[in-house]
């Protein structure tokens, strides 16, 4: 990449997992101890020196799933979700053509934490909708330089239907790269064999991620070390894809061992092209050489759709120029794909006082666009969001689905409609199936505002807040979905009157709009509306097939309406999960602990810890969807001799299990 628009990914402080205070003294440095953070090697050999504080220089060719201390915290629980493509929810956006990859840093290479972290200032994505291919970018030379993603990352994106790729970054030698480094990685063995390969290949599997992208920028290389580095490709592709992992190569060394971005698919890089599963050209990439491009690949026999075209947004975001007609034109197919680098220009732009909700509108405008709703963008709009030119797509296809609109991260923590922890937190892994077309608002009078709020919440820690005048009727849509519909199947609707009066009717469609950009043909059932959060079920009695949308439609009865919605769900009977078993503390130093359990038999959405006061009264210390947790900070309260702990399964439905339970002795 250009490199006066990389930001290379230094040594980053550390944070503590967990919903706890803030740490201090003895019980901080002990959290560090025992903290799990997100994994990163070198190929083989290390630096010279000694690393800084809070980094450990590992070799990836040591590594071994069997000694690695930090797996159960880091290997993802939730397998990738197959998803399909509703009708389109406007005439622009098109389906089978350009794919959306991102390329993002959720937090430095080390001391990144495994499990999340105290603080709601978090770059929690929730438009995977759009989302083909997930990076988790980062590595550098004094740190290391293979990243594999943090579990919480995998597991919101799987739960999407979204494959995440680990990064091998060899920097440039500007940026302390070293050749060694490249040939360290693509070293063979005596049976002509490349050993990191098969290691790479070990790791995503041991990890639960999809493969790796390859950014080989380190100088000085010849076309002997070229020729090395397509065989590790090719054998890296191969032993992957045996395994369901895929390989992205990044447009830097060509076929004789220099680094010359190209911004193009030619013949100094179609070998590296073909020993991978897709490529990712660099931002000087003009409207010529997209064309010629996607030309050269179907002469290969390729998809133009398997070359990610790099727009830049790190700096500029939403306000960066690109050729858009160049990539995804309005009035012709796309040209090929499209590769944002550094989306999480969305949070990082924003003032450090920024909130949770100033994130979200600021991501809403990068992904859904200016308008705010996908069904009706604006073309005039100097940046093209990706609703405007790529269909959506959802995982609601089986039953029980629930969701508590929890995007993974607040300032809260909330159950029940009461907050049980006041601790700012996020947890990407926590995150639920959000609905994709953010906000399909549908009208005849004012359009009301529509956002994720994070002031109350039902369960976790935001709800959705519909806010406005409410002059006419208002149908907001919610999922796409592929729900089968049963004689006993009923829809559980969660939701608050804050302010105003307001009629709400559940909507549901068993048949698709009749065209792109078309309203679902909905049913509505009234809804009872009452003060305080109430739970109203639903009975489909009546309606046969399968639920193809759900909505809510709200009709105002006076005054200004301030409506929340904070869970709905969809299901035939009521499940209760089983409780784990095997509840035991692995480790302890000071007031920071590890936890592991045997997982409860049958399906588990994740687990919850919470910690017993001796006055009878329950903390939540977080969540997880692994069978391991770390928490910090911990003291002895009320006078008591040992720490008591209980630890519940959540289903899909969210109901929670009996507790297992373990006293800890001080």
């Amino acid at each position: 990449m250009n490199l006066s628009r990389r930001a290379v990914l230094l040594a980053g402080a550390g944070a503590a997992a967990g919903l706890v205070p803030g740490l201090s003294g003895t019980a901080a440095a002990a959290a560090r101890d025992l903290q799990p953070c997100a994994s990163y090697w070198y190929p083989d050999s290390l630096p010279s020196g000694t690393p800084g504080t809070g980094i450990t220089w590992r070799s990836l060719k040591s590594w071994r799933a069997e000694t690695d201390p930090d797996l159960a915290f880091n290997a993802a629980a939730v397998p990738l979700a197959g998803r399909f493509t509703p009708v389109p929810a406007n005439t622009t956006a098109r389906s089978g053509q350009a794919r959306v990859q991102s390329l993002v840093s959720f937090g430095p290479t080390a001391q990144n934490p495994s499990q999340g972290a105290p603080t709601a200032d978090y770059y929690a994505l929730t438009h995977w909708a759009y989302l083909d291919e997930l990076v988790f970018w980062g590595g550098s030379s004094g740190e290391g330089l293979i990243l594999a993603p943090n579990a919480p990352v995998v597991d919101a994106a799987h739960r999407h239907g979204v494959p995440v790729l680990g990064n091998v970054f060899l920097p440039p030698a500007a940026y302390g790269g070293q050749l060694r480094w490249t040939r360290d990685l693509v070293q063979q063995d005596t049976d002509g064999h490349y050993p990191l390969a098969a290691q790479l290949v070990a790791v995503a599997e041991a990890y639960g991620f999809d493969g790796w992208f390859v950014n080989a920028e380190t100088g000085g290389g010849d076309t002997a070390l070229a020729t090395d580095m397509r065989g590790f490709l090719g054998e890296l592709r191969s032993l992957g894809a045996a395994r369901g992992q895929r390989v992205t190569w990044y447009d830097a060394m060509t076929v004789n061992g220099s680094v010359a971005w190209q911004g193009a698919l030619n013949d100094r890089n179609a070998a590296f092209f073909q020993a991978a599963d897709s490529m990712f050209l660099d931002f000087r990439w003009s409207s010529a050489s997209l064309a010629s491009s996607g030309t050269a690949a179907g002469q290969l026999g390729r998809s133009r759709y398997q070359l990610w075209a790099g727009v830049d947004v790190e700096a500029n975001g939403t306000n960066a120029s690109v050729d858009w007609d160049a990539i995804a034109p309005a009035t012709k197919d796309h040209v090929t794909s499209v590769g944002y680098y550094r989306p999480e220009w969305t949070r990082n732009h924003l003032p450090a006082s920024r909130t949770p909700g100033d994130f979200h509108a600021a991501d809403d405008a990068f992904w859904t666009g200016a308008s705010l709703d996908p069904a009706h963008p604006d073309p005039a709009a100097r940046w093209r969001a990706p609703a405007q030119f790529v269909a959506d797509r959802s995982t609601v296809t089986s039953l029980p689905f629930a969701t508590v609109f929890n995007t993974g991260h607040g300032l809260k923590w909330y159950e029940d409609g009461e907050a049980v922890s006041d601790t700012p937190w996020n947890h990407l892994g926590l995150q639920d199936r959000l609905p994709s077309r953010r906000w399909v608002a549908r009208t005849d009078g004012a359009r009301p505002s529509v956002t994720f709020d994070f002031a109350d919440a039902w369960r976790g820690g935001s709800s959705v807040l519909v806010a406005g005048d409410l002059d006419a009727p208002v149908t907001l849509d919610l999922y796409a979905t592929r729900l089968p519909l049963g004689e006993d199947t009923v829809v559980e609707l969660t939701h608050r009157t804050d302010e105003g009066g307001v009629s709400v009717e559940l909507a549901v469609a068993t048949d698709d709009p009749e065209s792109a950009g078309g309203a679902p043909p909905y049913t509505c059932f009234p809804v009872p509306a009452g003060g305080g959060w109430r739970t109203s079920a639903v009975s489909l009695a009546g309606l046969t097939g399968t639920v193809r949308a759900l909505g809510v439609r709200l009709t105002g009865t006076g005054g200004p309406v301030r409506w929340r919605l904070g869970g709905l769900a969809v299901r035939d009977a009521p499940l209760t999960p089983d409780a784990p078993t095997g509840l035991r503390v692995t480790d302890a130093e000071g007031g920071a602990l590890r936890l592991a359990w045997q997982p409860a038999p049958g399906p588990v959405r994740h687990y919850e810890l919470y910690r017993l006061l001796p006055d009878g009264s329950r903390r939540f210390l977080g969540g997880t969807c692994q069978r391991a947790f770390h928490v910090a900070g911990l003291v002895p309260e009320q006078g008591e001799p040992a720490a008591r702990f209980e630890l519940r399964s959540v289903g899909e439905l969210f109901s929670v299990s009996p507790p297992a339970t373990i006293t800890h002795t001080w």
